[in-house]
């Protein structure tokens, strides 16, 4: 009967082993401790009786001799022990080494269990188009829509040149002077008077700084008109 309920012996752990090995050599240095206490005092009595009584002090030599001879063993035992309780704790850092690093084993292995290669380069290639996408949308997006407002260049220069000649029936108005309507320019003349093209300079005209009043016909003052309105001359 005592086989079927017999306890279970306990498995020792390395944290138990080292700490009983501890505690083993706590109380290997008190004895030891205590040992030389006795050889320090049996060497006073050999010393003290020397010349007096040799009995009694051959007596605590011998005595001297056995306490020499258990310091020694004990010395002995103490480093046995604390070289096993450094083994046992290597051993042990070694194993919790071992362990963290099979964990750490487990942890990729199961991060790359549906992770490859291809599924790492298809994942990339689907970014690059997606980025591409994005680039083509947003190039979309920035550019000025007239939602269906076609725009004739001819027919805008032709408005501007009504209004130009409308501010210039205006200006003759003002002045009491006949409207002259203005010529149409040439394409040539139309391009060079866009945002973009630089004028040409044009000469200005030398004006009489006498006092006397000279009759001006309509071409000139129609060249001087274009010419404060920075239109070329014909």
């Amino acid at each position: 009967m005592n086989l079927f309920f017999a306890k279970k012996k306990e498995k020792t752990t390395p944290k138990d082993a080292i700490i009983n090995l501890r505690e083993t050599l706590t109380m290997l240095e008190k004895r030891e401790l205590h040992i030389q206490g006795k050889i320090d005092h049996e060497l006073k009595i050999a010393r003290t009786n020397a010349t007096s009584n040799r009995r009694v002090a051959l007596l605590a030599l011998k005595r001297k001799k056995l306490y020499d001879n258990q310091l020694e063993k004990m010395s002995g035992t103490r480093m046995t022990i604390e070289a096993q309780a450094m083994s046992i704790e290597a051993a042990n850092v070694n194993l919790e080494t071992m362990k963290a690093m099979e964990r750490g084993a487990e942890a990729m292995k199961h991060i790359h269990k549906d992770l490859n290669i291809d599924k790492v380069d298809q994942t990339m290639e689907d970014i690059r188009e997606q980025m591409d996408l994005a680039n083509e949308v947003s190039d979309a997006i920035s550019q000025p829509q007239l939602f269906g407002a076609e725009m004739d260049e001819d027919e805008l220069e032709a408005e501007l040149e009504e209004l130009e000649q409308e501010e210039l029936d205006k200006q003759l108005l003002n002045s009491g002077r006949v409207p002259v309507s203005l010529p149409k320019l040439p394409p040539q003349t139309v391009a060079a008077r866009s945002p973009t093209a630089q004028p040409l300079p044009q000469p200005q005209p030398q004006r009489n700084t006498r006092p006397v009043v000279e009759h001006v016909d309509e071409d000139d003052e129609l060249a001087e008109l274009r010419e404060s309105m920075g239109m070329a001359a014909m």
